[in-house]
């Protein structure tokens, strides 16, 4: 397809994947969506009674309804990084941990966005920066997993086109700082998560979240115009001349000297006339799914580790508690 036209589907909504997330045994395979939504609060605070009290299949039932979700906040904050599947063990082990420091059971999935959260923020810590990383991702982080790279797991899992397609490449160009933004923003376009949910996991108010979502927004909008000029075949002679010495690897630094192309450039402004805001883009897309029929992110073996670990401290659940969001129609 030409560079810059729109498919059809790029203003439909999206549906669930063809092919939802199982796992083995002779347990029921998790709700679809795999984020835990499409559980009541009074299924959820039975399965966590259970799970407290000791029922090992409780246990793994909450550990596939919610994986898929902290797994897309995990991998899409660190943009599949070799680390991730640690961060995203670490953070389930911590919750089923702390199950019983968790005062409002309804409350569950907040709370796990809220630890999500905390664990991306201490990996950030222990790479050596004291806040989310200003500078570039490989410069604090280890490489990549081959074949890792979050986005091009997106597009393929996801069978991502068009508009959506760009949208998911756009994201390798924004700050590091605007990661975690990111990761949690597109789970809320998709429907996965609240505003409320947003504003607590980054420990802000609603309204201080909307001024940051805005400019991250803005610069996703622009590095959706850069990879759009980029794609177009035969490509702007003029842009070839603004990324001479351009290595190829998406980053912060260059969406600003190319987006000072293609904003003045003729030919490549065209670029930003039939952009479809990012968001309706988003509405009902799914999460993207992994597979965990077996390794360390399968729920026998999370739950396994959980068992024989430390329990959490007291002030991880603690903490994660004080900044879960209230559950949807609780005040």
């Amino acid at each position: 397809m030409r560079a810059g036209a729109l498919d059809a589907s790029a203003v439909s909504v999206i549906g669930p994947p063809p092919v939802h997330l199982q796992y083995q045994g002779n347990r029921p395979a998790p709700e679809p969506r795999g984020s835990g939504k499409s559980v009541s609060s009074e299924s959820q605070t039975a399965l966590i009674a259970a799970a407290r009290a000791g029922d090992q299949r409780a246990r793994e039932r909450i550990v596939a309804d919610h994986l898929p979700l902290v797994y897309n906040i995990v991998g899409r904050a660190l943009n599949g990084h070799a680390d991730v599947d640690d961060v995203v063990q670490e953070t389930m082990l911590h919750a089923l941990r702390g199950l019983d420091r968790l005062r409002e059971p309804e409350r569950f999935r907040s709370w796990l966005v809220a630890i999500t959260m905390n664990q991306l923020r201490g990996y950030w810590r222990r790479s050596g920066t004291e806040e989310i990383p200003a500078g570039r991702l490989e410069d604090t982080h280890p490489a990549a997993a081959p074949g890792g790279d979050f986005v091009d797991l997106a597009v393929l899992r996801l069978g991502l086109s068009g508009q959506r397609r760009e949208v998911a490449q756009a994201t390798r160009w924004l700050d590091e700082s605007d990661r975690a933004l990111l990761s949690l923003w597109w789970l809320e376009a998709a429907g996965e998560l609240t505003r409320a949910e947003v504003a607590a996991a980054l420990e802000l108010t609603p309204q201080h979240t909307a001024v940051r979502v805005q400019r991250m927004k803005a610069q996703l909008d622009t590095a959706r115009v850069v990879v759009r000029a980029l794609a177009t075949e035969p490509r702007c002679v003029l842009l070839e001349t603004a990324a001479a010495g351009w290595d190829g690897t998406p980053s912060p630094l260059w969406r600003k000297r190319l987006a000072r192309h293609t904003r003045d450039c003729t030919v490549c402004s065209g670029g930003s006339s039939d952009l479809v805001p990012a968001e309706r883009l988003l509405i009902g897309a799914a999460l993207v799914p992994l597979a965990f029929t077996a390794g360390p992110l399968a729920p026998e073996a999370v739950t396994r580790a959980a068992g024989a670990a430390a329990p959490v401290p007291n002030d991880t659940a603690e903490h994660a508690a004080e900044h879960a969001a209230p559950a949807p129609g609780t005040s």
